[in-house]
């Protein structure tokens, strides 16, 4: 999940919607696992320089400290992640978000044969970013890939670059299908968005109605009424069951949030020459 807009509490994105991602975490509806207790993350930006993290390797649902500070972080913009481990160990730094200076990253699915292709990924990683890869996940390897080809400047290139790299190293590797994924980033400001699978059959991905409009077709649910115009939610599955608030992102779509006009374009990897 992923939250822009007025500054709002976690624990309003967190527990209190009906199919809130803590709810999420034991009964998925839509995801490739039904529960996801392999841990979970959570990412925002508040006074600090960098954005804050807080992570932790239980269940999301049995997490009494998340619950906790969850009352008291109040951010205009907000990450959230549930983990279902796809092969690499359950621990803190394998734990999304990933945090590269002002940088946040999270990704659903996997690049399929990582485990053969790992080494010849890590290695194409800049040497001067290699130092802070801190787990050993696919999708920490792949957010460093995307730094390296120039998420800071060009976050729709640099992803689409990455991804190429990928699919071709996967290819070279005997790997049909390399790259599974729904991924979200920002810095700070604005918020890119992703959905693009090699086999063309992506993970779920929704984003929210323009509040106004939800706002006129519900006037009778009170939380909406103290949202911003500028609100905005990116999310694997709907957080409740509301007609008109929630849009799919089409199939190999790429998206920007930001203030003002967001953006929704087609996604095409990029094939390293």
């Amino acid at each position: 999940m992923a939250y822009s807009g007025a500054p709002i509490l976690a624990e309003d994105l967190l527990f209190k919607p009906k199919h809130s991602l803590i709810d999420q975490s034991l009964h998925s509806r839509l995801g490739a696992t039904t529960t996801n207790g392999d841990g979970f993350g959570i990412g925002w930006y508040g006074e600090g320089t960098e954005p804050a993290m807080f992570k932790s390797i239980e269940p999301a649902w049995n997490d009494r400290n998340l619950r906790e500070i969850a009352g008291q972080i109040r951010t205009p913009l907000f990450f959230a992640h549930i983990r279902a481990s796809t092969g690499t160990p359950v621990q803190r730094s394998n734990c999304h978000p990933f945090r590269h200076g002002r940088w946040l990253w999270m990704h659903n699915g996997a690049l399929r044969g990582f485990h053969e292709t790992r080494r010849d990924l890590v290695t194409a990683i800049d040497p001067a970013l290699f130092p802070d890869l801190d787990g050993s996940t696919d999708s920490e390897t792949l957010f460093f890939l995307a730094m390296t080809f120039g998420l800071t400047d060009e976050p729709f290139e640099a992803v689409a670059r990455a991804v190429g790299f990928v699919e071709d190293v996967g290819h070279a590797h005997g790997i049909d299908d390399p790259v599974q994924m729904t991924v979200a980033t920002s810095d700070g400001e604005s918020t890119w968005i992703f959905r693009y699978s090699s086999e063309l059959q992506s993970r779920s991905l929704f984003y929210s109605t323009e509040i106004t409009r939800l706002q006129a077709l519900h006037p009778e649910v009170e939380v909406l009424r103290r949202l911003g115009s500028e609100t905005r939610l990116v999310v694997s599955e709907p957080l409740r069951d509301l007609p008109g608030a929630w849009n799919e992102v089409p199939e190999s779509s790429a998206g920007v949030v930001r203030p003002g006009a967001d953006e929704l374009r087609p996604f095409h990897p990029i094939a390293p020459t």
